[in-house]
């Protein structure tokens, strides 16, 4: 007797703490989930009354147990918004706790619902409907955001600034060019969204456990019911597919990091060496203990959010990448990525429609900063070669000959004289002033996409007409 009381006693210390009860309490423990995925809900009952309805059309069950169904699915529905509702974790997911209550709110009638489905396609059907959704907020999200950089673009279409690369200054372009740069990534990552949710338009319902059932259910029926185009074509698929959260995770990550970049330039932006632009105090934050600073935090928390957004992703395809057909309880680990990529990336496109739409810009900044590090020197080279007719590597190796000579001189290449541009080609004439002036740069570039006020309103125009 002593003997077993202590191997009871080893054993529970073993399990230890909240698992003091031991295999049963670590069981139940990571086998539930309706800790997250309660926020099914709204879904799950949407669906159970698409399937019931179609059942009662199909006369598998009666209108009366149909009627009943749907009447305490609305009534859960109303519980579970008002708070009313108690979630039980040894019922273990969303679709047990409402069939539960359901059987409590209007007895036996309640256990005809499952008839021709299994929880493999009804989670699927409850995970797509809310992906779907979650996409929809998205599209909205990110038109908001090309909303508030089209109207900046179109403010700041002739305020000059330098353009970068490796961050250093390379070429005068305007504040309105720099702003439509984000207007096409942010398009692209829109129509990502609507492909995914193109991709994605079909209905799980029906595909049962894996492989459909002998009930005569009208899977179209149901499919249109639900908002779907048609409904999927292989249930095994159907309840082992996961690419449409994958899908999402991966457009998800693709904003973010449009997102972060942005931040990142917002930063920069924002600091007194550069001082391009300045954030309102909505989206700043003090020092404790120095009260001169103003921190970007908002862009600096944007910008960390990628980090999660991307590490979901990693997650999902980690999960999916060595199981078997069909379903696998590895799946219940899907949601939580998709539920914190998607509230991390609602919450930065938010706050950076915010930011761009509160932020000051200092054109005058902007415009001095345009200037420097010999910006325009392309645009001399491109003179050599129109004007003088020299090659283009000759015309290189002529501007960087005036540039050495600028910077011996600590002036700018337009502040160069004539003789001095001569004594380096004889071929320079007085026209050569007209374009070095950073006004004069970026009024020149006037291809197709180019930074030139004209050519940034047209595309300014384009996108305002399918925004």
């Amino acid at each position: 007797m002593a003997d077993g009381s202590s191997e009871t006693k080893s054993s529970n210390q073993m399990w230890g703490g909240r698992f003091a009860s031991g295999p049963d309490a670590i069981m139940e423990e990571i086998n539930a989930s309706i800790s997250f995925d309660k926020k099914l809900y709204a879904q799950d009952i949407r669906g159970s009354i698409a399937h019931a309805t179609m059942l009662a059309h199909q006369g598998i069950i009666s209108a009366d147990d149909k009627d009943k169904i749907v009447h305490g699915l609305n009534t859960i529905l109303s519980e579970i918004e008002s708070g009313a509702f108690e979630f039980s974790r040894r019922l273990e997911d969303i679709h047990m706790n409402v069939e539960a209550r359901l059987a409590t709110l209007i007895g036996p009638a309640a256990g005809r619902l499952h008839t021709a489905r299994s929880r493999n396609d009804q989670v699927a059907l409850d995970f797509r409907l809310w992906v779907k959704e979650e996409l929809q907020k998205t599209e909205k999200a990110l038109t908001a955001l090309i909303a508030a950089f089209l109207d900046r673009a179109d403010e700041h279409a002739d305020t000059v600034m330098p353009g970068f690369t490796h961050l250093q200054t390379a070429q005068p372009v305007t504040f309105g060019h720099h702003c439509m740069a984000y207007v096409e990534m942010f398009g692209r990552d829109r129509s990502r969204v609507r492909h995914a949710i193109e991709h994605m338009d079909e209905s799980p319902i029906g595909a049962a456990a894996l492989a459909g059932t002998g009930f005569p259910i009208d899977r179209h029926m149901t499919a249109k019911a639900l908002g779907f185009r048609e409904p999927t074509r292989n249930s095994i698929d159907t309840v082992s597919d996961r690419d449409f959260a994958l899908e999402f995770l991966s457009i998800a990550s693709i904003a973010a990091t449009h997102l972060s970049r942005l931040a990142e330039e917002i930063v920069i932006w924002s600091t007194p060496q550069f001082g391009f632009i300045r954030l309102s105090d909505a989206f700043s934050t003090g020092s404790s203990i120095m009260p001169q600073k103003k921190n970007p935090d908002a862009a600096e928390l944007v910008r960390a959010k990628t980090g999660r957004i991307n590490g979901s992703l990693v997650a999902l395809l980690t999960v999916m990448k060595g199981l078997p057909l069909a379903y696998s309880k590895d799946m219940q680990e899907d949601k939580e990525q998709v539920f914190d990529a998607a509230e991390s990336l609602e919450l930065a496109i938010a706050a950076m429609t915010g930011m761009v739409r509160d932020m000051t810009v200092r054109a005058d900044r902007m415009k001095a900063a345009a200037g420097s590090g010999y910006s325009t020197a392309t645009d001399l080279a491109d003179w050599l070669v129109r004007e003088a007719g020299l090659p283009f590597r000759d015309a290189h190796h002529v501007t960087g000959r005036a540039v050495a000579l600028a910077e011996q001189k600590g002036c700018d290449l337009a502040d160069l004289s004539l003789a001095d541009l001569q004594s380096i080609n004889p071929a320079i004439t007085e026209k050569v002033f007209d374009v070095l002036t950073v006004e004069a740069s970026v009024a020149s570039r006037t291809s197709f996409g180019g930074t030139a006020p004209a050519e940034v309103r047209k595309q300014i125009a384009w996108w305002r007409a399918r925004n």
